[in-house]
């Protein structure tokens, strides 16, 4: 049975949390800001999709070229399966353009995304594993975000493990509160 009154609780929370979100995007400066609009200049009318317009840009995590990147260097062997990951840098382009064409929220995955790229998968796992719902207490994901901004650089995601260790703490999802 829905306990009604909790459920008037979470869509109220969520309405609140929405519109402190539209809040914070209208103070947010029109102008891209990111190291890598500087750094890379694209024009998302001019340089969309990456891989037909530029694909000299995009390279793999491994740093070979996405020309390289082909079936026949496949079949030779000269592609491996650490060739087909992206790189931080192509991330960030892709963020860049998402970004100029108002798309922020996507922008800032992409931007995780290139941050991700420097944790190794099995390590991505367990903290995927520990974000479940009542897996962690708040005191482990806050070790999990004090880690990813430490160890790997990676402070946007340091940022989200400590918002959802604060959304679990306020709806009762944290491990010994079932």
């Amino acid at each position: 049975m829905i306990d009604e009154k909790a459920l008037e609780e979470i869509v109220r929370q969520v309405l609140q949390e929405l519109g402190n979100s539209r809040e914070k995007a209208k103070e947010e400066p029109k102008k891209c800001e990111t190291k890598c609009s500087q750094e890379f200049g694209l024009d998302p009318k001019k340089d969309y999709p990456l891989a037909q317009k530029h694909p000299e840009l995009i390279k793999s995590a491994t740093g070979k070229s996405f020309k390289d990147i082909t079936l026949e260097e496949a079949l030779k062997g000269n592609v491996k399966a650490e060739d087909f990951r992206i790189s931080p840098e192509t991330l960030l382009m892709q963020a860049e353009i998402a970004e100029r064409v108002g798309r922020k929220q996507f922008a800032e995955n992409l931007r995780r995304a290139a941050e991700l790229t420097r944790v190794p998968d099995e390590r991505i796992l367990e903290i995927y594993n520990a974000l479940r719902p009542y897996r962690s207490s708040k005191e482990e994901l806050m070790v999990i975000a004090d880690e990813l901004e430490s160890k790997y650089d990676a402070p946007r995601c340091a940022a989200l493990v400590r918002e959802a260790a604060e959304v679990y703490e306020r709806r009762r999802r944290l491990k010994g509160m079932e």
